[in-house]
């Protein structure tokens, strides 16, 4: 099966399907690119009332394709890569259709935190997430840290990224937890409900929202590109790839 995002219209509803099943839908950088292409294509369709984005196989995605990064796919800079992907996955704050995610088995890293930056989240029982940046020395740089602060709180956000831990459903947040085989009829149902409002109110209301919350997402990335970039080249970086090389315990210095 080809890796691909696919896009898919029911009506007024747009379904969007992350389909690399075989690697729990880990984004390689076609696949991000495709992404893009959709939420742009979406942000010209005046007629589409809201947004399923679902996953075919066992998890919504196990966040980046580590062997695409080792393949070398992308000639970007990582600095590059950062400011294509905000850019990209920006794009879900212009739209007026709201989005719905469709939660199961892994969201993990950089897809946990583009589900984080949608409107809705709905997760089956037993879907785990996790933010494992710290444990590979970076941090997490995708703009959805802010918005878990907003949902979770402190605790919540503050554990998840600085022990890189596995968090289930239940525990993360209560809200929205349904059987795995409603997952996407309960998503398509809420999308149809949202979908049969009238459009002004629904893009008023969001609006609302958005004024609530975007600014500080938006401060938030801009703050990750600089930090990310600097912990890159920082001797404490430096020291952690020298010291797996060399199959030693790394001595950090925090600089």
């Amino acid at each position: 099966m080809t890796k691909a995002v696919r896009l898919e219209y029911d009506g007024p509803i747009a379904v969007i399907t992350n389909d690399n099943a075989e690697k729990h839908n880990a984004f390689d950088d076609e696949m991000d690119l495709r992404l893009f292409e959709i939420l742009g294509e979406l942000a010209d369709r005046p007629d589409v009332r809201a947004i399923v984005w679902r996953a075919e196989g066992k998890s919504f995605s196990s966040g980046r394709d580590v062997a695409a990064i080792g393949g070398h796919q992308v000639t970007l800079s990582h600095h590059e890569l950062m400011r294509r992907g905000h850019r990209g996955i920006q794009q879900v704050f212009e739209l007026d259709a709201p989005i719905i995610v469709a939660c199961k088995g892994w969201s993990i890293g950089a897809s946990f935190q583009r589900s984080l930056l949608c409107d809705i989240r709905i997760a089956a029982e037993g879907a785990r997430f996790m933010l494992p940046e710290v444990s590979h020395g970076v941090i997490p740089d995708t703009g959805g840290v802010g918005r878990l602060f907003q949902i979770c709180g402190h605790g919540v956000a503050s554990d998840m990224v600085l022990t890189g831990r596995v968090m289930d459903a239940a525990e993360a947040y209560a809200h929205g937890v349904v059987p795995p085989d409603d997952l996407d009829a309960v998503a398509l149902e809420m999308a149809g409900k949202i979908a049969a409002a009238p459009a002004v109110t629904v893009k008023v209301a969001r609006r609302v929202i958005k004024h609530l919350a975007e600014a500080e997402i938006r401060s938030s990335m801009a703050e990750e590109l600089i930090g990310q970039t600097f912990v890159s080249r920082s001797d404490d970086m430096a020291e952690m790839r020298s010291a797996r090389t060399e199959g030693r315990t790394p001595v950090y210095t925090g600089s």
